[in-house]
Order: structure tokens, then C-alpha cells, then sequence
């Protein structure tokens, strides 16, 4: 008869850890002064405040359910290997070993969250996808990696929404930006910043020539609403055009689109998705507020950096990752481990299709978990 209580032991250990990553004493500690604050009738007066207090509750109270319901499955573990114990029936093996191996797979994806060391972890992702030098096939790709972070959005629940999309003049896209909404956002997109190199056989080339097409991926942490600092409007200029691409009948009919350029930085962001000029003008302000703020956060350590000494990874305009799709198929990080003395991609993987499709996570938290060797 098989001996469960080993990886029993093993379970409860990593339950204890989940604790400590998922900060579960202070959700309990905080529950409470969140639950009456969102039961105030006043609340929704203030709805950045409300929508704030909302989702901080919401957050402690999945925590907690997920601490409690994983201490209830191993308890139910302990409870039929004790029973089979007593009983000595070894038709329960197969049962608990299933439930073993079910608790363990979601403890697999659940320390994930261990891995979320940065500040700004917890928020949504503002993003944007340019394409690089090559024309049609540059399109094509930006294309392709929109589609890929679109359908990677729809395995994993978070909302995509699109605030600026630019055609390619054949097909494509020339550049989308859009926010990913939903918990650790940034967190898990945050590895994905820089440059993305296709390498395939151009189905525009008659010739059915091997091309290289390239384009860039831009995160930054959403802000707050009360964290959205005064902009000097002095050295912005802001443009109004008809906004491009699906939208019903209202698109090309009104000058709702704003274009904003930072003067000084030269940061420029657009917004079309709403229907109105003032809601696409809000929108902007807050993307541009974000990379404003991004910016200074990588000035200033570029600016330590170069006081210390220490060379940092720069991370817009590097290029992170390969997909080759011919002569082989091989996707792969560029960032390197080393493993026994030798430099080695952090993550890579020959099933091109479905990271294609949207199946990236072994490459996200590959970078999160080198991330942290790095910190």
C-alpha cells in the first residue's frame, strides 16, 4: 500500500508558503475595515475612490478563498489517506494520487505570484506595438504579436482594450496601443517589453524568400487615478483627427481622435476608442501620465547607474526574443542563465503555433523567475 504521507508534508509546506507570498494575515487584518468601507452609501460619490476600495476587497477576499480552499484539499488528502490507512482498501490510491497531483499542479501556477517582486506588479499593463522597418511584412508581424497577446488575454481573463490602432497601408497594423485590465497585468506582460524578431518564409515574396521582419513591444504600469500627476499643457501639443478602422458608423465622421506629443520628452500617444473627443482626451492624458512617469522611474536608474557604475539591461529597443519559423521552428528568449558554466536561453520551445496563439506563459514566467535572480 502506498505511502501518501511524504507528499502530503510536501503539500502543507508549499500551502504555508502560498500564505506568506499571498500576504493572507493582512488581507484578514484589512478585510473588515474594506468591507465597511465599501458598505458606505457615500462611496460611489467618489468613483476613482470607489472602484480603488472595490477591487482592494475584492483581491483580499479571492486571497483568503484561495488559502482557505487549498488547506481544505489537503485536509481532504490527509483525511482519505488516514482512511485507506485504516480500512488498508488500496482501491483509494488512484483517487488520492489524482487529488496530489491536482493540488500540485495548482500550486505549480499559483507561485507564480511569488515571483511578483516589482511595485507596480499588481496593475494593469498599458501597451503598445510598433512596427519595425520592412513595410508590409514589418505590418504582418505587429499583426501577428497582436493577435498573440489578444488571444493570450482571453486564456487568462484579462480584458484587452484597444486605444489607438494605425492600419498597414497593404495589411496588418503599423502600430495598436491598448491596456490589459485585471491583477498582476503589468506584472505578467512586463518581460515582454522590447524588440520581437520574426524570421520565416515571406508569403508576400513570389519568390518564396527567407525574410527577417522586426517590431517593438511597449509596458508600462497603469496609474491611479489620484497618482495621475499635473501635466504643464504649455509644452503638449494636441491634435484631433477621425479615427481609423472598425467602429460603426460614428468613425470617420468626427474629428474624436486625439493625438497628444509631449514636447520635451517627444512621448506621443493617441486614442480613438471612445466615442467622444473629451472621453479620448482623458484617455490619453492618462496613457501619456504613465509613460511619463515610466520614463522618469528608467531616468533615474540610468542616472544610478551611471553613478554606481553598474551597466543596466535597457530594455525598450533591445531585442528580447526570436521566432524562427524557417529553415527550423524555434522560438526563443534572448536573455541568458547560465547552467553549468554555460550561457543558456532562459526559455525556448519548437511549438511555434500555439505560442502563436497565445500560449506564452512558459516564457513569462521563465522572465520572472530570472527577473528574480537578477534582484
Amino acid at each position: 500500500m502506498r505511502d501518501f504521507s511524504q507528499n502530503i508534508s510536501e503539500l502543507e509546506v508549499r500551502v504555508e508558503q502560498a500564505s506568506v507570498y499571498l500576504k493572507v494575515d493582512q488581507a484578514r487584518m484589512n478585510l473588515e475595515d474594506l468591507q465597511a468601507q465599501a458598505g458606505d452609501p457615500k462611496l460611489w460619490d467618489d468613483q476613482d475612490r470607489a472602484r480603488q476600495i472595490t477591487s482592494q476587497l475584492s483581491s483580499c477576499k479571492s486571497d483568503i478563498e484561495t488559502l482557505d480552499s487549498l488547506n481544505e484539499k489537503v485536509s481532504d488528502i490527509k483525511t482519505l489517506s488516514e482512511l485507506m490507512r485504516e480500512a488498508q482498501d488500496e482501491s483509494l490510491e488512484d483517487e488520492i494520487d489524482s487529488l496530489v497531483s491536482a493540488l500540485s499542479l495548482e500550486l505549480d501556477q499559483l507561485e507564480l505570484r511569488s515571483l511578483f517582486i516589482g511595485d507596480n506588479d499588481e496593475r494593469d499593463a498599458i501597451c503598445s506595438i510598433n512596427s519595425g522597418a520592412g513595410g508590409t511584412e514589418a505590418c504582418d508581424w505587429a499583426d501577428m504579436l497582436f493577435r498573440m497577446y489578444s488571444r493570450w488575454c482571453e486564456r487568462n481573463g484579462y480584458e484587452l482594450i484597444i486605444t489607438d490602432l494605425s492600419p498597414g497601408e497593404e495589411t496588418g497594423i503599423s502600430s495598436v496601443g491598448f491596456t490589459v485590465k485585471g491583477r498582476h497585468a503589468y506584472g505578467m506582460l512586463t518581460g515582454e517589453k522590447g524588440v520581437h524578431r520574426l524570421v520565416r518564409i515571406s508569403p508576400f515574396d513570389s519568390q518564396n524568400r527567407r525574410h527577417t521582419s522586426f517590431a517593438s513591444m511597449e509596458v508600462v504600469p497603469a496609474l491611479e487615478a489620484q497618482e495621475i500627476p499635473e501635466i504643464d499643457e504649455s509644452e503638449l501639443r494636441i491634435d484631433t483627427y477621425r479615427a481609423s478602422g472598425a467602429g460603426g458608423q460614428h468613425v470617420n465622421k468626427t474629428d474624436s481622435a486625439i493625438r497628444i506629443t509631449h514636447i520635451p520628452t517627444g512621448i506621443v500617444v493617441q486614442c480613438q476608442n471612445e466615442r467622444s473627443q473629451v472621453q479620448n482626451r482623458a484617455q490619453a492624458f492618462a496613457i501619456l501620465s504613465a509613460k511619463l512617469a515610466e520614463k522618469q522611474r528608467l531616468d533615474r536608474e540610468a542616472e544610478i547607474a551611471k553613478i554606481s557604475g553598474e551597466k543596466m539591461e535597457v530594455g525598450w529597443g533591445s531585442q528580447i526574443r526570436s521566432y524562427v519559423l524557417a529553415p527550423y521552428q524555434l522560438i526563443r528568449d534572448e536573455r541568458t542563465k547560465v547552467i553549468d558554466g554555460k550561457e543558456t536561453p532562459i526559455y525556448e520551445t519548437g511549438n511555434v503555433d500555439s505560442v502563436l496563439d497565445g500560449d506564452i506563459d512558459g516564457f513569462l514566467s521563465a522572465f520572472l523567475q530570472w527577473r528574480r535572480t537578477k534582484s
